[in-house]
């Protein structure tokens, strides 16, 4: 509406009580004490209409104004502004998954066994089941009634072929891997593991380690089976070894 406003003499937004000319596009430097007012229909009601367009001009400026600084405060471009701080809300605190166990407890045989990368307990342990299990490959443990002419090398080669037929239907032959005394927790031990051959599949590896955890007179032998599919689908020939040194007695 500014630029629509005609030149004249127009009430000064500086100084109220003086006119101040409006060359119709701003404001000019010229400025002169406002007229008496005239009769009605004379110059004077012309002079009071373009004090009202004035005065109209100075309050939509002045409401431009008003927008302006209500917009600036609104993005926060006054020096007074104080901004509206948004609600803090706290970050869930990380999880920490728990480590794996690097060892399982088979309370029920008195042992204790290593847990290599990749083996998981079994959820339910029973006697004569399954304690440990990954890809390919099985651990089972159970406890065999002391009788003092049972030694752990007669005990390993009695068990082994059982452990190969439960382990792995059609045999069709196998060869003695190894077949020696070993130490198993400070205890006499032995072991015998044959590489099976089927009828279907690669086979595997069986594996009877027998030994006395006990000290002193008739003892129970603990057997530990060990079933490790052969070629790429089973676990490495290494975690035999690995959970075999491992294994330890436990305070029943």
């Amino acid at each position: 509406m500014s630029r629509t406003l005609p030149p004249g003499w127009y009430p000064d937004p500086d100084a109220p009580r003086l006119e101040r000319r409006w060359d119709g596009t701003a404001w000019t430097d010229h400025r002169r004490a406002p007229e008496a007012p005239g009769p009605p229909g004379a110059a004077g009601g012309a002079s009071g209409r373009a004090k009202a367009l004035a005065l109209t001009v100075s309050g939509i400026v002045l409401l431009a104004a008003i927008v302006s600084g209500a917009f600036a405060l609104a993005r926060g471009d006054g020096d007074d502004v104080v901004a509206e701080t948004a609600p803090t809300v706290a970050s869930p605190s990380p999880t920490t998954a728990s480590p794996a166990p690097s060892r399982l407890v088979d309370e029920l045989d008195g042992i204790s066994l290593p847990l290599p990368d990749g083996w998981v307990p079994s959820k339910y342990v029973t006697r004569d089941d399954v304690v440990m299990t990954t890809e390919g490959g099985r651990v089972f443990t159970h406890t065999l009634p002391g009788n003092p002419g049972n030694s752990p090398a007669g005990l390993a080669e009695k068990d082994v072929p059982r452990a190969a037929d439960s382990s792995y239907g059609g045999i069709r032959g196998h060869r003695v891997v190894r077949s020696e005394r070993v130490a198993v927790g400070g205890h006499p031990g032995y072991l015998v593991r044959w590489r099976v051959r089927t009828a279907q599949g690669p086979g595997g590896y069986v594996q009877s380690l027998a030994f006395t955890p006990g000290s002193g007179g008739p003892a129970d032998a603990v057997v530990v089976r060990f079933a490790f599919d052969a070629g790429p689908g089973g676990p490495p020939l290494a975690d035999m070894d690995r959970i075999t040194r491992g294994i330890r007695s436990v305070d029943r």
